[in-house]
């Protein structure tokens, strides 16, 4: 169980300046990163003051990695990436939130880490409304 006292859930700062609303599932909110060189999607879990994934209880665990196959399986199966990179760093970002990227040998990036490579390219308001649909439309049941 969620050890921490405070039971108000809020999005740090940063992941709200960062990424842009996609869709909620039972425990997090999925969350595009403002970054059009990769399909990058962001899982931030609605537990108050979560930092780490022990800081979730089994169930929530375990909700947590159904979300996080539920999104690989989408981006692979909508992006056809090389490879799927997944990851929970949290050394900038305190907040827990896990990350879905899609890699392809072309990126910018490849086959470095994205964090800290290539600049971000920042998704022009019709690319945001593009990936947004789409992504959205991956997820639909």
């Amino acid at each position: 169980m969620n050890r921490d006292p405070n039971p108000r859930y809020a999005l740090h700062a940063q992941l709200d300046a960062d990424t842009f609303p996609v869709a909620a599932f039972a425990l997090s909110d999925l969350r595009l990163m403002d970054d059009a060189n990769y399909p990058w999607v962001v899982l931030v879990p609605r537990v108050a003051q979560a930092r780490e994934l022990v800081d979730l209880d089994s169930s929530q665990r375990h909700a947590l990695s159904d979300e996080i196959d539920r999104v690989s399986r989408a981006l692979h199966d909508g992006f056809k990436p090389y490879k799927l990179n997944i990851a929970a760093l949290g050394n900038l970002v305190p907040q827990l939130h896990v990350h879905v990227i899609a890699r392809r040998q072309d990126d910018p990036a490849w086959p470095s880490p994205v964090w800290g490579r290539v600049a971000a390219r920042p998704y022009t308001p019709e690319q945001l409304v593009e990936r947004v649909a789409l992504l959205q439309d991956l997820f639909r049941d």
